[in-house]
This record gives structure tokens, sequence and C-alpha cells, in this order.
């Protein structure tokens, strides 16, 4: 194939701006898929892609067009995917550029275009949906040409649903995508931008071809994690599978291997020949480790084996995900697991009940914490429940995020509230047309349960919010411990800033009140920090009507019964266990 006539690039855009919907009309236009296999959001294969609107797996498309072989890859929207977006990013020379023509720039879509122009690629502005009502192209224009310095000609405008424009967008990546450059070197160098387990083929690896050709049945190495294999079939997507015989420079396509998990592969990794390695890999390649953790516990023990072994089926596509056994006294044997953010955990949650039919409890969601000991030692920590002793710990680190917000000036104010509700620090502050963009430091921990909740509600909505991870700060970090009844509930352990711990304690014990239901004895709930109780509420006793069955009024009978009853309370006071239902455990995700 010439090089000259081949075009790479990739649909970048905001979540819910139209861009699997804009993929669907190129795969349509170009003749890709035919009309009676066509259905909306093609490239979304999951059931849940569909339902939530969302991509999340990213997914290539090898298009014909005028004589042009245009590759495609649509990409994820959603922050916790931003790693896998830079790589597919390094894949491609262009990227399209989706805006939604009623919101206008949103917060993703900036922290992509900063993504895009980090790998220096030739962006294709494109305002979408201007067949809606509600649409304000002008006003979108401007915010496109002040974020990227652009003409107004450059812009096009289409809608995706009705297909209007989608051809000048086609024509566009002919004409200003720059073709794949030639290379010198012989050596194979293949980037990873994505890979998936097959049940019946093994690890499939979607990647760019930099240098060199791959035949099919090449011994190929990946270079950062050091695994060998076979390359048992190669080709393209379109978006079914189409095997060549190689890919050669400047391609995109697919490796069927017979590696048993995506982490022999990871995303980012180079691909070489064994007997002919390269010299060096590709740059860029990072491993990405999960920032929030939380316990996942079966409602019944009898299903702990079926979890774990659905974890080790979905941990074969997603080498982000880890796991380990942890045991609770009060929730039994569970797992747990690594995410790289509150959707990607709330993806797999979804697809462990939807798919393998588990019936769970989640723990409140932690971040990862950097402890110094009295003795030098370092520890990293993924719960609460796991702090040493406070008299061995010199220092704790906890991770802070860089955050960006895109709102309407009037809710500046009620924003930089929550910031700093939040221990936030507001950095800066600079406008887009009629919004404004703030830009803040904050603790993760903070940002975890309901922050963005708390943003819909101040902003009615209209705001959008991005963050990434900015390294960890030591500060004055406590653990809270709940007591129910006297018995310490190391699964409701949380850690939190010494000025927050009052009002956390406080907030929960009055939640746990509500949650647990009573007994026939009064139970203490308590909050502490150490042996210093914080906070207490008492949940009362059932008061069982002892004197029911006396028929007179003597009042020296009725004491007799009420103080035996009493006698029998303080006893059950003693001896009595209080069952904890899972609600309990997930009163921190929804604070107020």
């Amino acid at each position: 194939m010439n090089i000259d006539k081949i075009r790479n690039f990739c649909i970048i855009a905001h979540i819910d701006h139209g861009k699997s919907t804009l993929a669907d009309r190129m795969l349509e236009m170009t003749g890709t898929v035919e009309k009676r296999e066509m259905k909306s959001q093609l490239l979304d294969s999951m059931e849940l892609e569909r339902e939530k609107g969302i991509t999340i797996k990213l997914t290539p498309a090898h298009m014909q067009y005028k004589g042009y072989i245009l590759n495609l890859i649509d990409t994820p929207g959603h922050v916790d995917f931003s790693y896998e977006v830079s790589r597919s990013l390094q894949a491609v020379e262009g990227a399209i550029l989706v805006v939604d023509a009623t919101q206008g720039i949103q917060a993703q879509t900036l922290a992509n275009v900063y993504l895009a122009l980090e790998q220096d690629l030739k962006i294709i502005p494109v305002i979408n949906k201007i067949d809606l009502p509600a649409s304000d192209v002008p006003r979108v224009s401007a915010e496109i040409i002040n974020l990227l310095g652009c003409d107004e000609s450059e812009i096009i405008k289409v809608s995706a649903k009705t297909g209007e424009n989608v051809d000048k967008v086609l024509d566009a990546i002919i004409e200003r995508v720059p073709a794949p450059t030639k290379s010198e070197s012989n050596e194979l160098k293949a980037l990873i931008f994505d890979s998936y387990f097959d049940d019946y083929r093994g690890v499939v690896l979607y990647v760019r071809i930099f240098e060199g050709n791959l035949p099919k049945n090449s011994n190929i190495r990946m270079m950062a994690t050091g695994s060998n294999d076979i390359a048992l079939e190669v080709g393209v997507l379109n978006p079914k599978m189409n095997p060549r015989s190689e890919l050669t420079t400047g391609e995109i396509g697919y490796i069927v291997t017979n590696l048993k998990a995506t982490r022999e592969a990871k995303v980012g990794d180079t691909v070489t020949l064994a007997k002919a390695p390269a010299k060096e890999a590709l740059p860029g390649y990072k491993n990405v480790r999960p920032f929030v953790y939380a316990g996942f516990f079966p409602v019944s023990n009898d299903q702990y084996k079926d979890l774990k072994e659905a974890l080790e089926k979905l941990a074969l596509s997603d080498s982000a995900l880890q796991f380990e056994p942890e045991n609770s006294p009060v929730l039994g044997f569970g797992l747990r697991i690594g995410f790289l953010g509150l959707l990607h955990m709330d993806i797999i949650r979804e697809r462990l009940e939807r798919e393998f039919k588990l019936d769970l409890i989640v723990t409140n969601p932690s971040t990862d914490y950097h402890v110094t000991l009295t003795d030098g030692e370092e520890l990293d920590i993924r719960s609460a429940s796991d702090l040493p002793d406070v008299s061995r710990v010199a220092e704790i680190r906890e991770p802070w995020a860089k955050g960006e917000i895109i709102t309407p000036k009037e809710y500046i104010g009620a924003i930089l509230e929550l910031i700093v509700s939040k221990r936030g620090i507001q950095n800066n502050i600079s406008y887009i047309d009629t919004r404004a963009l703030i830009s803040f430091d904050a603790p993760m921990a903070n940002l975890l349960t309901d922050f963005y909740d708390q943003l819909k509600s101040a902003t009615s909505g209209y705001a959008s919010f991005n963050y990434e991870l900015g390294g960890y700060r030591a500060e004055d970090l406590v653990r809270i411990d709940f007591l129910v009844a006297g018995e310490r509930i190391d699964a409701l352990s949380v850690m939190a800033h010494r000025s927050e711990a009052d009002g956390i304690g406080r907030t929960v014990t009055k939640k746990l009140k509500e949650v647990i239901p009573r007994q026939n004895f009064e139970v203490a709930l308590q909050a502490a920090i150490g042996a210093r109780i914080i906070s207490r509420e008492t949940l009362g006793a059932y008061r069982k009507d002892v004197t029911v069955k006396i028929h007179t009024g003597d009042r020296d009978r009725k004491a007799k019964l009420m103080e035996k009853q009493k006698r029998g309370k303080a006893r059950l006071k003693r001896f009595g266990k209080v069952d904890i239902p899972s609600d309990a455990f997930t009163v921190m995700l929804k604070r107020d």
C-alpha cells in the first residue's frame, strides 16, 4: 500500500457530544458497513456502553474513501481512561475535535485538546448537533477559535444524526491530516494502543506500525514486559477482523497472539521482532496504577469463589484492574480492588452484577496513602484499617488532584465555596466567552465521594469537571474508627484530615442510626480517633410490654416485672450481637 494514501486519525470529545454517532455516519458513507448491518453506536460493542451512551473501550476501523485509506480510532471520552486516549493519540497524525453545538467546550474537551497538542496532531474542529433547536453555532464557533486560534472557515458544522456535512469531514481528513512518515529503518516498532482478551483466540492487540513490516506468524517481543509470542494472525478492522499476510509501515491493525492475559502486552508497549529487536522502544509507556480502592464482598459467602473467578476473567481484558483478598469480621471473605477512577469502579461493579449474576456489598471507595514509619520504613496502604499504630507513624502523604471546572460565570461563587469546603486550593480563573475555567488543587479522597453530585447541584447541571493525579502531599491525617455496641467495624474505618474528623464522625454516626435496625437492647454508635471518642449516637431499645399479661392493677407486680426486664436488657447489652445491614457500608458514599 502506498503510504501517501494513508490517513490515521481519531475522534476526541467530551462525553455525549456525539463522536460515536459521527463514527457511525463515516462507516456508512464510506461503505465500510452495509446498511442492513448498521446500528447506532456500532463501535460501542458492550451493552453497558450502548445503555449509558459512553465509549468505554476504544475501537479502530479501517475505511476506504476516494482512493485513500482512512484509519479511525474511536476513543473513550472519560477522564478515567485518559492514558488510553493519550496512547491512541500517539498512534495517529490527526484528530477530529467534536464539540456539541448546544453545550460548547467542556472540561474533558480541553483535557483532550491539550493531549492532542502535546502529540503535535493536526486538529480538525467540528461542531455537532447543528440540527437541534437549542444549538448556538456562533457562540460555540467563537469558543473554538479562542481555544485553537483557527479561522472560522476551518470549522465544519455537522449533524452526525442526520449525516449533514459529514462528507466534508471526510474530505478535510484527506486534505489536512498529513500522511504517515516513511521510515528509514527496517526494525519493527509497533505501538500497542489497546488490547483485549478473546475467550477463543487469546489476547488480541490493536497496533500502529511506526517502522518496519510485520508478517503473519512472526516471532514477536513486547519490549516493556519482555514477553515473547507469535503473531498468529495480522490484519485490519473494518470493523470486523479482516486478515492480511502482513502489516506495513503507517498502518493500523490487529495482532492475534497466544498470550493468556493483557498484563503481558500492556497499552503503550512497543512490539518488535524477537529475532531482530529494535534498539529502543517508542516513548510514552508507563505502568498505569489504580488510585481508587474499594472492598467488594458477596452478600452470601458461598459466592466468594464465583466473585474471584469473575474478576480473574475481567482482569484478562483489563490490565489496570488489580485485586487482593480481604477478610472482614462482619462481611466475611471478599476482595479489595483497585480502579482508575469512580466510573471504572461503577462499570466493573455493574458488569459483575449483570454478566456474572453476583449480589455484592461495596465498601466506601478510598485512595492509597504513603506512610513513613519512625524507623524510616515506607508503606503504601490502600485501606484505613491497614494503618499501623499511630506511635509508629512519622508522616502520612495523601494524593492530590489537579482539577479543572468549566462553568457559566454566575456559578463561580458557589463553585469556589465547594472547592474550599473540600480543602481545595483555587489556582486560577480564566474566561472562555460567557463561561469561566477554574483550575484548582484538592485532596483526591475529598473528590471521590460526592463532589461531582454536589458540583452538578451547585450549578444546575451546567458545569463540567476534569481531573488528573498531581502527586502526594504530607498532611495531618487521622484514622476514624466506628464502633457498634463497643465493637470496632474495620470495613467502616476511614482516613480523614484532622480538621474534618469531627464533622465526618457526627455525620456517619447519625447515618448509621438511620440504617441499623433497633435491637432489644440499647446500642451505642460511636466514632473514635484512637482511644478518643469524637461522637456518639444511641440506638434506643425496643420496649416490649411485659405487663400485658397482668389483669389487675397491682403496682408491685408491675414494678417487679419491669425490673426483671431491665436486668435482662443489661445482660443482653453485654452479650448481644448487632447484625449490620449492607446499607451501613455505603453511608459515606452520600454523606449529605
